[in-house]
């Protein structure tokens, strides 16, 4: 055979089977094709939502939005950029790229985030020099802050990037992975509503990555304003009068439960979080002796003292064990076999009775009630009073308190009850605990008139009602406020 019909054969037979490979394409991985190619001619943008604004019960801003900018690499041109020239450009170690882009293919969802936080300066610098690096593009995201810095932190919360278990829950899945969300606070109890929808833009883009046009939009739809119960003047004035010391304060509008002022003291800037927290900061806060992330308030048990006294009084008056005229002489303490209970003034409170003695805060009247009364009663009402349960404030997950009695000793202890321990808990010592906001919640249903209310930290926007009344006469409560009046 001559060698041009050889040549000619050839060719003939290498188009043969190009024909039959691209019908087999076309016939039978035709669409898939048809998917990859709008896949890389086409790219979906998410574009964040304003987040909702968190404002004070008088509309005073609590904080305010600011923009974030970042930069970030497109996975289709991983293996097609100068790692070393990109690193140079963006002011970056070789290492801390490779770092971010290591275990990322070309089908990863979602650009690569490069460097985040930039100025305005470097927003500037970057975007007149995009055209050069193929794949590159800068996003704007939305940066909280927080106008009062720590005032009302441990209430306000702050955000934090979508971490790995909030990335699989389905109340997130159309969240960007490198979004801001509530990570605590109300930032995080409400950060449905405060979060919004986040828009889109599918943009044409050409073989390096380059936007050519805009072919959908859809905008973004802002977050919900949220309007707390919190007074911003009420909480400032707090805080202020605590100066250095710790502690917990919290002021309950009574006939609503709305939190009017809760402060745990020490606090911390929920700034710090606003960008991403740095390692130094997050480990300082951590190893912090004075727990400034530890919500005192909620989370702290405390005996409540003197406070107590009321919890008393009111299971004397109503178990009969007391009248309002039953006189109890103080000489500055009480005998008890061996032991001695003393009251807080040594040279005693003389002959009082119930109105004085709570008045005066004597624990010998005190003692002489609790022992006359007994502590399953004194339990049975701190518990109606809303005492050793969770308030469920939602803010953190809040501690329960301590209301001992005969059978909660003897299963914890193991042990039985004694005659003194009675005299000790009557005045809100030895076992008795309870969290600052339960205590609140207490002495805001002997002020309403003996009713329970749930608490919340947003307005209502219909009356409130309460969940339960505490079973008290009318009678008892009002020489109870009486007394405290006295004080």
């Amino acid at each position: 055979m001559p060698v041009e019909r050889k040549i000619i054969f050839i060719i003939a037979a290498a188009f043969f089977v190009l024909v039959m490979r691209l019908g087999q394409l076309q016939l039978f991985h035709g669409d898939e094709l048809r998917r990859l190619s709008e896949e890389n001619r086409l790219h979906i943008v998410k574009v964040p939502a304003p987040r909702g604004i968190i404002y004070d019960r008088n509309g005073e801003p609590l904080v305010e939005n600011k923009p974030y900018f970042s930069v970030s690499l497109s996975p289709e041109m991983l293996g097609m950029v100068d790692l070393d020239a990109v690193s140079a450009f963006l002011g970056m170690k070789k290492e801390e790229i490779s770092a971010k882009t290591d275990g990322r293919g070309k089908n990863s969802l979602g650009g690569i985030m490069l460097k985040e936080g930039l100025t305005f300066q470097e927003v500037a610098y970057i975007e007149a020099r995009l055209s050069d690096y193929p794949g590159l593009s800068v996003e704007v995201d939305v940066m909280r802050n927080y106008l009062w810095k720590d005032v009302a932190a441990h209430v306000i919360g702050y955000l934090g990037r979508l971490n790995p278990r909030q990335a699989k829950s389905p109340e997130l899945k159309d969240v960007p992975s490198h979004a801001f969300v509530g990570q605590w606070g109300v930032e995080r109890v409400f950060d449905g509503s405060l979060r919004g929808a986040p828009g889109e833009r599918v943009i044409e883009v050409d073989a390096a990555g380059r936007e050519l046009r805009l072919i959908i939009e859809k905008p973004p739809v802002k977050g919900e304003d949220l309007y707390l119960s919190i007074d911003l003047n009420m909480q400032r004035e707090a805080e202020r009068a605590f100066g250095d010391h710790a502690g917990a304060l919290v002021a309950l509008k009574p006939d609503t439960g709305e939190v009017l002022a809760l402060v745990s003291k020490p606090s911390f800037d929920p700034n710090l979080f606003a960008k991403g927290i740095n390692y130094s900061d997050w480990i300082a806060l951590q190893e912090d002796k004075r727990f400034p992330m530890l919500n005192r308030a909620l989370q702290s048990q405390y005996p409540p003292g003197s406070v107590f006294k009321i919890v008393t009084g009111i299971a004397a008056l109503e178990e009969k064990a007391v009248a309002l005229d039953t006189p109890v002489t103080c000489t500055g303490g009480l005998s008890s076999g061996s032991w001695r209970f003393g009251c807080w003034r040594k040279e005693g409170h003389g002959t009082l009775s119930f109105h004085n003695a709570l008045v005066q805060s004597c624990d010998v009247y005190f003692y002489t009630a609790g022992r006359r009364t007994g502590i399953n009663s004194i339990a049975s009402y701190a518990r109606k009073l809303g005492l050793g349960s969770k308030v469920g404030l939602q803010l953190v997950e809040d501690k329960a308190g301590c209301i001992p009695d005969e059978d909660w000793k003897r299963k914890t202890k193991g042990q039985p009850w004694y005659q003194g321990e009675t005299y000790i808990a009557s005045i809100g010592q030895g076992y008795v605990l309870v969290t600052p906001l339960q205590a609140a919640r207490l002495m805001s249903a002997i002020a309403n008139g003996g009713h329970i209310y749930d608490v919340t930290l947003t307005l209502p926007e219909s009356p409130r009602r309460p969940v339960r009344d505490i079973g008290v006469s009318e009678e008892t409560l009002k020489e109870i406020k009486s007394a405290l009046m006295g004080v």
